[in-house]
């Protein structure tokens, strides 16, 4: 069964394009009569709960790889990049992950302007060792592939994340980053980070959001990007990082076509993660 969502696109009046998607009950009741209530938005954050047993999930997609996830109050930074100022409309971060030290995903001019007094960084070595110390976390927490950590009630998984083949050019070697499946409000959020379509992620399991790259020659095609979301059938995804090394965006309609094609298990969702300046 595909389920179906209501969407509402709306431009936020803050210094962010962003968007909001509000995923109604139904979707998730319907595939799951235990499961949370949805939102994607990307201004104030949107309290959809319907009841007080029905925790919500807010997903904010900001620029290129970044996005905030909020649920319950607690706010993550996913890979924040692009400016302080895309982050100004959203309260203080309780956990910054970033998935690897290149600079569209630990950038320090945009640490530098966030306000990290409670937030808590979790990230690989590589991470770490290239950060200046004057990017000050409450917390941090060193992460390898393969190794779960729970903070502020969220369960946060460090997947891999590389380049095929496996060769010592490879501009995201093995080891290198992390990847993340995050349990937040019930729900099982999977962020790619730069990846191709290798085997632990064909492998993932009950992934009900995922964020997927797709940027040549950096991480993958549309077409192993389709393939690998097929094979691991998340409810939702989202192509993201699909901005190509030549500048060119990737065909993320012709990536939903193909998804589509493959499977009906999959929901694609386009949003504008490269909204235009001025």
């Amino acid at each position: 069964m595909i389920c179906q969502t209501t969407e509402n696109l709306y431009q936020p009046n803050t210094t962010v394009m962003k968007y909001l998607l509000i995923v109604a009950a139904a979707l998730l009741s319907a595939c799951d009569q235990n499961a949370s209530t949805a939102t994607e938005t990307a201004a104030e954050p949107t309290d959809t709960k319907d009841s007080p047993e029905v925790e919500s999930l807010s997903i904010y997609p900001v620029l290129h790889g970044s996005l905030v996830l909020e649920e319950n109050g607690t706010y993550v930074f996913v890979d924040p990049y692009g400016g302080p100022e895309l982050y100004t409309s959203f309260e203080q971060p309780d956990i910054v992950v970033i998935t690897h030290p290149h600079g569209d995903h630990l950038n320090e001019e945009t640490l530098k302007g966030i306000d990290l007094a409670k937030a808590e960084l979790i990230a690989p070595q590589a991470v770490i060792d290239k950060m200046s110390e004057d990017i000050a976390f409450a917390k941090v927490t060193v992460m390898a592939n393969g190794e779960t950590v729970n903070s502020h009630g969220i369960e946060v998984n460090a997947v891999p994340m590389y380049n095929l083949p496996e060769t010592e050019e490879s501009r995201h070697p093995k080891g290198w980053g992390n990847g993340y499946v995050l349990n937040m409000g019930g729900r099982r959020v999977y962020i790619s980070g730069d990846t191709e379509d290798i085997q632990e992620m064909r492998n993932l399991k009950d992934i009900d959001v995922a964020f997927v790259c797709m940027n040549l020659p950096y991480t993958m095609g549309i077409d192993q990007a389709a393939s690998a979301v097929a094979e691991f059938k998340p409810r939702v995804v989202y192509p993201y990082h699909y901005r190509n090394g030549d500048g060119t965006l990737s065909d993320v309609e012709q990536f939903k076509a193909i998804v589509n094609e493959m499977t009906d298990a999959t929901e694609v969702r386009l949003v504008n993660w490269y909204p235009k300046k001025g």
